[in-house]
């Protein structure tokens, strides 16, 4: 069997066989150069089951920038392609094609308008809008996807599990249970999401943060073979990293001895002049060894000490561990909130792996061609309303209302122009007589804006702080409903009158025969 080389499998060939067969059929008719818009969006929140999200953290677009810059059409590309044949034995790739390819050298022909890194995004609503010639914006769609979808996907889950959290820090440190080397992508968007740092060295450095991790239970194991026992490998690690000794406890039995040995280390420590800074709790009713440890750490003389939980956790689990320490403290003469005010979370496999919900399902939808004076629009016709984009050539802007929350993401045709602020009429954008009025608006932006021009990028790439930022004032401004971990409150997505007529009447004239 061939050896299975990276550079093929992720470069310009990284896409599916039917983008390609596409491309080649839009260039026998002469197509192939005609600029397209696609657009690209999600039609469904995350659902993971006993609890939803309202809303996405969009992330993935620096290093799909990334990708189309490094990525040229190579001659060992070509004649990969050239091998190809048909069941006839015919080669299934005319030279012509091939030779036009070569031409374009890669994907730089392309222009593309986005929503920011960081921000929150919408179902429905387009995040990023592609604008190129037809057949390499179509060969481009599945790099596209495959680059966005599942960033967005972790930076969402990040999000709610920061929520959860309640301003106690969150450790990513899903690596080694993470998709392939995808998993770099997954740490990098739970860092934008809401992740404070990541066991993951290579991306930690990559964005500018100091990583993060203790050690393994395999340590304590090693040290109770060589007949030194838990409390030999606490004071290894003690003496190691004297400024940023965190102890794992629960090895043995966590309350009988990991806590015990644990405390005599920290003493020692102190005695030494370094401070301990707390313990990790990995498995067992994490509540309640929290509290119980809290009142160990407390009457031993460490009251600021920290306590790290992990094992299996996800926002909801996070959600109820609070819940139940605030009332279970109390019979253990414990304040609860300050519990709660000491605990940092260990978010591993649920987090990179967007348990319970695994995949994003963002689309990327032809929706205008260029015609000779204007954008003609194109439409996809569904049974299923919700699967039918929204065509032509269009911009997106976020409404704000009188408390300064978010109320509506606006589709507006792209000669219109919202930032006037004049009264609006805001349609459903796939059921009929849905409306309502917006008075008075004093708040609106646009949110999709041009990012890259034909191998130029258009706006600085944004340093991790910067995404992070934008993440924190775009939750800032949405409404607390929205925002809830079950059944949030539906964001409207809405469309501007001429964007809804256009939108009606290709669908009239498709199902007249027209």
């Amino acid at each position: 069997m061939p050896r299975q080389r990276r550079d093929l499998t992720e470069g310009f060939l990284f896409t599916d066989q039917y983008q390609l067969t596409m491309a080649q059929l839009y260039w026998k008719r002469g197509l192939h150069e005609r600029t397209a818009q696609f657009d690209y969006f999600f039609r469904r929140y995350p659902d993971y089951g006993r609890h939803q999200a309202g809303y996405a953290v969009f992330a993935g677009l620096e290093w799909l920038l990334d990708w189309i810059d490094a990525t040229r059409i190579r001659d060992e590309d070509l004649d990969r392609l050239r091998s190809q044949r048909c069941a006839s034995g015919r080669r299934r790739f005319d030279e012509g094609f091939l030779g036009w390819l070569a031409g374009t050298g890669g994907f730089g022909g392309v222009s593309i308008r986005a929503v920011p890194e960081g921000r929150i995004v919408h179902r429905h609503a387009p995040i990023a809008i592609v604008e190129g010639p037809l057949a390499i914006a179509q060969i481009l769609e599945t790099s596209f996807l495959n680059h966005l979808n599942y960033q967005t996907l972790v930076a969402t889950k990040a999000s709610r599990v920061a929520e959860s959290a309640a301003g106690g820090p969150v450790l990513e440190f899903g690596m080694r249970r993470g998709p392939d080397t995808g998993t770099n992508a997954g740490t990098r968007a739970a860092l934008i999401g809401g992740a404070d740092a990541s066991s993951n060295v290579g991306v930690s450095h990559a964005v500018g943060i100091d990583p993060q991790g203790t050690h393994a239970h395999s340590m304590v194991q090693l040290f109770m073979a060589m007949g030194e026992g838990e409390i030999g490998a606490f004071r290894a690690y003690a003496e190691t990293y004297p400024d940023e000794c965190v102890l794992l406890v629960d090895t043995i039995n966590t309350l009988e001895s990991g806590i015990p040995n644990a405390l005599t280390v920290f003493r020692e420590l102190r005695e030494s002049g370094h401070e301990p800074v707390g313990i990790r709790l990995d498995s067992g009713d994490l509540a309640h060894l929290a509290v119980r440890a809290a009142r160990m750490l407390d009457d031993g003389g460490f009251p600021e000490a920290r306590i790290v939980l992990s094992s299996e956790l996800d926002e909801l689990a996070m959600w109820q561990i609070r819940a139940q320490i605030i009332e279970e403290a109390p019979r253990y003469g414990v304040d609860g909130d300050a519990v709660l005010h000491r605990l940092t979370y260990g978010v591993g496999t649920r987090l990179v792996t967007s348990h319970g919900f695994p995949s994003l399902g963002g689309v990327y939808k032809l929706v205008a061609i260029d015609g000779a004076d204007e954008w003609v629009p194109a439409m996809k016709i569904s049974d299923t309303p919700e699967k039918m984009p929204i065509p032509g050539d269009k911009r997106v802007w976020r409404v704000y209302d009188d408390r300064g929350l978010a109320t509506a993401d606006v589709v507006s045709g792209g000669d219109e122009d919202l930032s006037s602020g004049d009264d609006l009429d805001l349609y459903h954008p796939h059921r009929e007589g849905i409306m309502r009025s917006v008075d008075n608006i004093e708040n609106i932006e646009e949110l999709v804006v041009p990012v890259y021009r034909r191998g130029q990028r258009l706006l600085p790439d944004a340093s991790l702080d910067e995404m992070r930022e934008r993440r924190l004032a775009d939750l800032d401004r949405l409404d607390p409903g929205v925002r809830r971990l079950v059944n949030p409150h539906v964001y409207h997505v809405s469309l501007t009158g001429s964007v809804k007529r256009l939108q009606r009447d290709l669908i009239e004239q498709e199902r007249s025969g027209g």
